[in-house]
């Protein structure tokens, strides 16, 4: 795709200064709930009902991701922004327990919002910078939101402590219209819209396929092995709990670095080649972080936080070069569900498993089964690595709107 006019280097900051101002007050807004809904209620259950709300439309997001396709991107992702903004007023009313349901109805929209503009922004990134930049882009997107997750929380558990919720509110919805602003900015070709077409995606071509399957199974294990490295700080370094809050910052500057180095590696590899580089990054991170010994734990920890980055970049970065434009929407929303609804699942199984049979057995699942998922890889690195501009939808995949139309043959692999 041929940009007009250099637009491509104009919208180049415009998405990362999305990236910053929606991160900081995302990453602000939801430690706020949950520390406003327990200062409220006393309750530690219902205050982490703040953060499942946030999460809940993920499950969705194929459904979601449709409606992407449906409606013109840019004009969206403005919409959303802008809504979003407005309903954050609305907690300036919550005063007491009573009027939790606000708060909960407001971080239901936040997660709607994540899925719907996540999938927007990945839909339009495409037509809006030039192909050899998009891999960069998206390391630099991931650094930037790496990085509000270690400053939003600190300015916004200090902000709330000073003015209280309120004042919280009125900044996120701040950082949410200047979001709309930087997304109106942005200049893009989109394709025509087809709103009375169905289209059902059955499967991902196997390149695709299995950079997703990698990065969502790092996902996945970075959340199964929690306890467990829970366990290795407070029993077997004899740290306090408080520590892991310093390995958690220690993984996010990794993954700043990771998110800043990654455009460079796929300059020179193929995303999934950089997807399976990444995978194995992590899996020793996480052995590293399983050693009763610190400076094995503190490298650990870095190095998981650059290779996890990378495994979701280059899933996130081969979805969209691979993808016809006009199913990238739904397409990219499938992803992220792939990527991140596994989460669900395996923190509490991680936590039982440490529970009955304790640290290594968690640690070892966690890399074998990283391990197989990288290994599945090995006849798309063997070769010359994923072409450029080739579907990521089947050939046939068929469109249509009669009985039977978009069918194809179930995935055996």
């Amino acid at each position: 795709m041929q940009l007009k006019n250099g637009r491509g280097n104009w919208n180049v900051p415009l998405f990362l200064g999305v990236s910053i101002a929606s991160g900081f007050g995302g990453s602000a807004m939801s430690l706020t709930a949950t520390v406003w809904v327990l200062a409220l209620s006393g309750s530690s259950e219902l205050a982490a009902l703040a953060g499942l709300c946030v999460y809940l439309p993920t499950l969705f997001g194929p459904l979601l991701g449709s409606l992407v396709d449906r409606l013109p991107r840019r004009r969206l992702l403005v919409a959303t922004s802008l809504v979003l903004a407005a309903g954050l007023f609305s907690l300036l009313l919550v005063q007491e327990r009573g009027d939790l349901w606000l708060l909960y109805a407001v971080m239901l929209a936040y997660g709607v919002n994540y899925v719907l503009n996540d999938a927007a922004e990945s839909a339009l990134l495409p037509s809006a910078v030039p192909p050899a930049t998009l891999g960069r882009l998206n390391g630099w997107r991931m650094s930037a939101q790496e990085s509000m997750k270690i400053i939003a929380p600190l300015a916004g558990a200090g902000l709330f402590a000073w003015q209280g919720g309120g004042a919280v509110a009125v900044t996120c919805a701040a950082t949410l219209v200047l979001s709309a602003v930087l997304y109106a900015l942005i200049k893009a070709d989109e394709p025509p819209r087809r709103p009375k077409t169905r289209v059902r995606l059955a499967r991902l071509a196997g390149p695709v396929r299995r950079t997703v399957v990698i990065a969502a199974t790092a996902v996945a294990m970075s959340g199964f092995v929690t306890a467990a490295q829970l366990e290795v700080v407070t029993v077997q370094l004899g740290r306090p709990a408080s520590f892991v809050g310093v390995l958690a910052s220690l993984q996010g500057a990794g993954a700043i670095v990771g998110g800043l180095l990654a455009g460079r590696a796929l300059d020179r590899l193929s995303e999934i080649r950089f997807g399976v580089l990444g995978g194995l990054l992590f899996a020793v991170g996480l052995v590293l972080r399983g050693l009763p010994w610190l400076p094995g734990v503190v490298a650990g920890a870095v190095i998981a936080g650059v290779g996890l980055p990378w495994t979701v970049v280059a899933a996130m970065t081969a979805v969209q070069r691979n993808t016809p434009n006009e199913l990238l929407g739904r397409v990219s929303a499938t992803a992220t569900t792939l990527t991140f609804a596994p989460l669900a699942v395996a923190i509490p199984a991680g936590s039982g498993l440490v529970a009955v049979a304790g640290v290594w057995p968690a640690l070892v699942i966690a890399s074998v089964l990283l391990l197989y998922a990288v290994s599945s890889a090995r006849p798309f690195v063997g070769g010359p690595g994923m072409e450029r501009g080739v579907d990521a939808v089947p050939q046939d995949v068929r469109v249509g709107s009669g009985e039977g139309a978009g069918r194809v043959p179930q995935d055996q692999t």
